[in-house]
């Protein structure tokens, strides 16, 4: 025994830092590989589509009377629009399948940060989460200082829903109200 202790469990998986990915990250030959592939079959599979079909159906609109056409540029503005939105719409949709081929890579520290990034949120507010020893400590004390158990377990803010009317003759929200002194005459 060289007088050091070893508080580590025999064939504990030891975990791995969470790996920071900022504007200075270079990406590998894989992650830009399957970057190029999420930026085609976004395009091809989501964007196309979704713009020919939302410029299909506005022109339908403009057709049935539904929707007006520009007096000087007829429904060119409106068409370029959907165009717009549906290429725009596709790229978005593809984000979550895009996230999911990252995950997948073996050796990639853009994929860890997506694994741990979804491990850290997956818990729903109000409820408790075993924070990481590598998150930072706020309060800028030691762990070693306080009690583990205590400074392990962090609880997440639970917000009441507020008080919404969706009638337009009222002025004020629901659960707010004015109390009017009944029986005093100011005449």
């Amino acid at each position: 025994m060289n007088g050091r202790a070893d508080f580590r469990e025999p064939n504990a998986e030891v975990p791995r830092p969470i790996p920071h990915i900022g504007p200075d990250y270079i990406p590998t030959e894989e992650e830009r590989r399957v970057f190029a592939e999420c930026n085609d079959e976004s395009f091809w599979f989501r964007s196309v589509p979704l713009a020919a079909t939302s410029m299909l159906i506005t022109q339908g609109l403009i057709s049935k009377g539904i929707l007006s056409s520009h007096p000087k540029y007829g429904s060119i503005p409106k068409l370029i629009l959907a165009c717009i939105m549906g290429y725009f719409a596709g790229k978005l949709s593809y984000v979550k399948t895009c996230q999911e081929k990252f995950k997948k890579l073996e050796n990639s520290p853009l994929g860890e940060a997506l694994r741990s990034g979804q491990a850290r949120r997956s818990s729903p507010p109000g409820h408790y989460y075993q924070k990481s020893k590598y998150d930072s400590n706020v309060s800028g004390q030691s762990s070693f200082v306080t009690s583990p158990a205590a400074d392990n377990i962090e609880m997440l803010p639970h917000y009441e829903p507020i008080p919404f009317s969706s009638s337009m003759n009222e002025s004020a929200p629901t659960g707010i109200t004015d109390h009017i002194v009944q029986g005093r005459n100011f005449s």
